[in-house]
């Protein structure tokens, strides 16, 4: 089989491709460059994904590998689907997960299929801790075996065509497991650091990146109860169930509970107040049809306790999701996805609490 691996330049994408390669399938590195780095930044300290140095890295690799090896230059695809996204988001209130979107726009599903159109790939796979299992008579993603690297999550909004597309060869290894392949082939890369999650901050806070192309927007920091608090230079600057960083003076704890883009407004209030019992998506993407669905447990969140599902409800403006029990931080802009047992069915981006 005629195999391209996602060439990150790091040990997971680089084991993956030694795994095929031992294999025998036919493999093919492609690496995606989407940053151009200041020569003055530090590489060590900010590990940036996709960067100059990755490429250089995923070609090393490449070489040891004995594999052919090409680099797409998708800086500015990548900052119209999946930068300014991010900005747009943070600047109407919301908590972005670009790693999600990206996933889906640019560098796994989206990606699978321009390889297959313009080069006759048959598959692309990846280094995401993750599984293909067959279920219900259908290829689907699931958790990997290493339950604190796994990345199911972040494949929530693949398109279903997509999947048939995939291969995760990491999915059964843990991280552990996963550096000690690449030092027994002495791949140059086994002692490299992960890269941190929100590739393109450049070592920055969602905020102040976002400022640096929106500007300062001042506005009120407003209790729930309708009292004024203080001021803020920007809601972009905020995420639910944030508390640290309010910089005010009040007889009780509070929380960020709300951001209101409209009235430029940090809505704050006692922790309690964080506590949903549903929520509303634009739309579900799904993996397989909602009809099949059975015991459905949803993550509002990267790594949060997986919740049940009450019910799922079509709407004419999206769909409505209620739990068995309250959640706490359900964030617009953030990804729910929904599983049975480490099945992922599907999922979609928050709009509404």
């Amino acid at each position: 089989m005629r195999i391209a691996v996602g060439m990150s330049g790091g040990v997971d994408s680089s084991v993956c491709a030694l795994l095929l390669k031992r294999a025998g399938h036919e493999v093919v590195g492609v690496t995606l460059r989407f940053h151009t780095i200041d020569e003055n930044c530090s590489l060590e300290d900010l590990r940036v994904c996709c960067s100059p140095e990755d490429v250089k890295d995923a070609v090393r690799v490449s070489e040891r590998l004995g594999i052919p090896h090409i680099t797409l230059d998708w800086e500015k695809f990548f900052k119209e689907r999946v930068i300014n996204y991010f900005v747009r988001e943070y600047s109407e209130g919301k908590t972005p997960n670009p790693c999600a979107l990206c996933n889906r726009e640019v560098k796994t599903g989206f990606l699978a299929r321009y390889l297959r159109e313009v080069a006759g790939i048959d598959k692309l796979a990846t280094g995401h801790y993750a599984k293909l299992v067959e279920y219900k008579g259908r290829k689907m993603i699931a958790r990997s075996k290493d339950e604190s690297r796994d990345q199911s999550y972040f494949l929530t909004l693949v398109k279903r065509e997509d999947i048939d597309l995939l291969e995760f060869p990491l999915g059964d290894l843990t991280k552990d497991e996963v550096r000690r392949i690449a030092k027994e082939f002495n791949l140059p890369v086994a002692d490299k650091k992960d890269s941190q999650e929100v590739c393109f901050l450049m070592g920055k806070k969602p905020g102040e990146f976002v400022r640096e192309r929106v500007g300062t927007k001042e506005g009120f920091i407003v209790h729930a109860n309708g009292e004024v608090l203080g001021k803020h230079t920007g809601i972009y600057n905020f995420t639910i169930g944030q508390r640290r960083g309010l910089k005010l003076a009040y007889h009780e704890p509070l929380y960020v509970i709300g951001l209101d883009a409209k009235k430029n407004e940090v809505v704050v209030g006692k922790e309690d107040m964080l506590y949903k019992k549903s929520l509303k998506l634009e739309s579900i993407n799904v993996h397989i049809p909602l009809e099949d669905w059975d015991e459905v447990y949803a993550m509002v969140r990267y790594r949060t306790k997986p919740v049940k599902v009450k019910s799922i409800r079509e709407e004419k403006d999206g769909y409505f999701v209620e739990f068995e029990e309250s959640v706490r931080g359900i964030t617009p802009g953030q990804v729910c996805a929904f599983y049975e047992g480490d099945v992922l069915l599907g999922g979609g981006i928050i709009t509404e609490v």
